[in-house]
């Protein structure tokens, strides 16, 4: 009995997730949405090692294999479902251009969307000030804008945690609103 309850529920479950991955392409079908994209897996570990360097790769926390996967999977159920991208953005960090250059293979670095964990350069404020500025001013387009980003970058201005590849598609609702209309992970 257990078991058929728990089979049950795993199958409503299973049609739930469908149901919302298929809103989520359907959204993004129609164009001219924004996409806050996570970057994929990383190695283990927090924030970045000793000695970092940013124009260094090899001095950084950087995508996994799982990782690396995730990225061509996610490039793939774009381009499987013809999925417009207009332009695609990356905080400079390697394991978001990496994240971007595999799924999209285009990339241009921002640093607007650079980490807001432990940067000497700039303040967050100035950053989400920046990509505030920079999405109210974009044209409207017929493809998707794909942002890749961080984990306390996407928090700080949705208000919502996502895991590692995961893609909120916000809109922006005043000058400083981003409403998160969607989100699914790879």
């Amino acid at each position: 009995m257990t078991r058929l309850l728990l089979l049950f529920l795993l199958s409503i479950s299973l049609n739930a997730s469908a149901a919302i991955d298929e809103a989520f392409w359907a959204q993004l079908k129609q164009g001219g949405n924004i996409v806050l994209m996570r970057h994929a897996q990383t190695v283990p570990g927090v924030g970045d090692p000793r000695g970092f360097r940013l124009g260094d790769c090899s001095t950084q926390r950087n995508l996994s294999a799982e990782g690396r996967a995730d990225a061509m999977r996610i490039g793939a159920a774009f381009r499987a479902r013809a999925i417009a991208v207009a332009d695609v953005l990356s905080s400079r960090w390697c394991r978001c251009v990496d994240t971007a250059t595999i799924a999209f293979g285009k990339v241009r670095p921002a640093t607007m969307l650079d980490s807001v964990f432990n940067d000497s350069e700039r303040s967050g404020e100035d950053k989400h000030t920046e990509l505030y500025k920079f999405l109210a001013q974009r044209p409207a387009a017929a493809g998707n804008l794909v942002l890749v980003t961080h984990a306390l970058n996407i928090s700080a201005l949705t208000g919502v945690s996502v895991a590692s590849g995961e893609m909120p598609i916000v809109r922006l609702d005043g000058p400083r609103t981003l409403t998160v209309l969607g989100r699914a992970t790879p």
